[in-house]
């Protein structure tokens, strides 16, 4: 996750800036504490803390402690370091089983991954990034690389890429800025893949990113809207020899499409 870029930084310092601005400093910054935890990551001690989100040992020190008492993180006395505690389970138990459109998803994405034969995905935003709020694999496959919770850029994946197609103008235009600002240098190659994208969704209902943020990732998205107006995405991928551009384009492209719409008009 390494320090956080100046514009989260600001976020940090002034409560006010901008659409990352958050009204109780406090929060954010506990907030931020929780985020700096990684997939795959035993433990983390206040220093790592400190250097992962910017603020400073004492402030970390202070919320560590609290965020414990809270359930929010587990100190282990052995480490001298802390987990992320059973409380934050509780969180995404309720979040995802509070999701309908979650379980009317389900269906449709098995059914796409056991006709690729590669995992399956419902993704929200959080920020900049997708999240996994589910992942379908077909019948006796490996664990997906990106499974339920994976995080993945927004601006450069097909399922980032169909979720910013799918909202408003208004959001749309706040975001691709946020994405200008973090991009700094890379921003123009980025923005003419999302351009690329947006045409391809225009004309197809799908968009494929294809080494465009990891060379071993092959991904197609689609866009899709809840009847309550929720903006989502799907996304299917995998590496280039289990998944071409070809064959993502004639065959993945129009499941994802045709899944994507039917979750929609499930929810409705």
């Amino acid at each position: 996750m390494g320090r956080l870029s100046p514009l989260q930084r600001k976020a940090e310092t002034d409560p006010l800036a901008g659409e990352e601005a958050f009204a109780v400093q406090g929060l954010a910054r506990g907030l931020s504490v929780l985020r700096a935890f990684r997939p795959g990551e035993s433990a983390l001690g206040n220093a790592d803390i400190a250097a992962r989100t910017g603020l400073s040992r004492p402030t970390v020190s202070r919320l560590t402690q609290t965020l414990t008492a809270l359930g929010y993180l587990a100190y282990v006395p052995r480490l001298g370091r802390y987990t992320l505690g059973a409380a934050i389970a509780s969180l995404c138990h309720s979040l995802l089983s509070g999701m309908p459109y979650r379980i009317a998803a389900h269906p449709f994405l098995r059914e796409v991954a056991e006709a690729t034969r590669l995992p399956v995905s419902l993704g929200a935003r959080d920020h900049l990034h997708m999240i996994n709020i589910d992942t379908v694999r077909y019948d006796n496959a490996p664990p997906a690389r990106f499974d339920l919770g994976a995080r993945i850029p927004l601006a450069t994946t097909a399922m980032g890429r169909a979720y910013l197609f799918a909202v408003p103008e208004s959001e749309r235009s706040g975001l691709l800025d946020r994405i200008r600002r973090d991009a700094g240098r890379e921003w123009r190659t980025i923005r003419s893949g999302i351009d690329n994208a947006f045409e391809m969704l225009e004309r197809n209902g799908f968009c494929i990113s294809a080494g465009e943020w990891r060379a071993d990732v092959v991904g197609v998205g689609a866009p899709l809207v809840t009847a309550d107006g929720i903006v989502l995405a799907v996304n299917c991928g995998g590496p280039p020899f289990e998944i071409s551009e070809e064959w993502a384009m004639t065959e993945v492209g129009p499941r994802i499409a045709h899944a994507a719409a039917s979750i929609a008009g499930s929810s409705a």
